[in-house]
């Protein structure tokens, strides 16, 4: 059985140097510990000690879906729910995102999705095979508002690069933020990659696509007046 960290050499290392969130426990409920201690367990993913390959993980083969700071987990919760088909993977670093979400996959009865409490990039790096994810989905993403802290966002070249080999040949990259600053940046780095290709006809936004739900956070949003930016990219081969 390949591990997960049995990534070809050849595949970029992406060398952290400035992360793009702060890790914060924050405040945990009475159910979230719980769900934390009893059901992590069950629909965790501890790579501390490596881990067996992603079929062992989810129990079968099939497409997958890497959903980054899935936060309350509305967005992830309703794409595996209406695609039992495909296997979704959720990276938050934040523990009271996760224990909602692992609530959530119980009381729904949910089964294809597993969640790592961890960095990104470097589960991206360590124990995601190049071309071997069907999308990526990265939903609100910190957009570190005040400019001397833009360093930290997390959508930057090295990392798009880093993102675009992990998805499969015609694999989506989708991406959708509030701050326009942010939104403005994301669509110039991944315009630059040459094996991303826009989906919008004038190479700029999309309209939000059906697959992401109108999220309760989004909805006050549209109430004060907010925009939001989504973008759509989908990988080409290497040819």
């Amino acid at each position: 059985m390949k591990k997960l960290d049995d990534s070809p050499a050849t595949a970029p290392v992406y060398l952290r140097k400035v992360q793009s969130f702060v890790r914060r426990k924050g405040r945990l409920t009475a159910a979230q510990e719980r769900a934390l201690t009893h059901t992590m367990p069950r629909y965790g993913v501890d790579l501390a000690n490596g881990a067996p390959g992603w079929d062992q993980v989810f129990g079968r083969q099939a497409p997958r879906i890497v959903e980054i700071g899935f936060g309350s987990g509305e967005a992830l919760l309703a794409a595996a729910a209406n695609h039992p088909e495909i296997d979704f993977l959720g990276i938050e670093v934040y523990q009271s995102g996760v224990g909602r979400v692992l609530q959530a996959i119980e009381a729904q009865g949910i089964s294809n999705i597993r969640l790592i409490c961890d960095d990104a990039v470097a589960v991206l790096t360590k124990h995601i095979a190049p071309q071997s994810l069907l999308r990526i989905n990265i939903y609100f993403p910190d957009p570190w508002h005040k400019k001397r802290h833009h360093k930290r966002r997390l959508i930057n070249p090295a990392f798009v690069q880093l993102a675009t080999s992990r998805l499969a040949i015609n694999g989506l990259l989708h991406a959708a933020t509030d701050w326009q600053n942010y939104a403005e940046q994301i669509l110039e780095v991944l315009n630059a990659e040459p094996l991303l290709e826009n989906q919008a006809n004038d190479d700029g936004y999309l309209p939000r696509p059906d697959e992401r739900p109108l999220t309760r956070f989004e909805r006050r949003g549209h109430a004060r007046g907010h925009e939001v930016w989504d973008v759509l990219f989908k990988r080409r081969s290497n040819d």
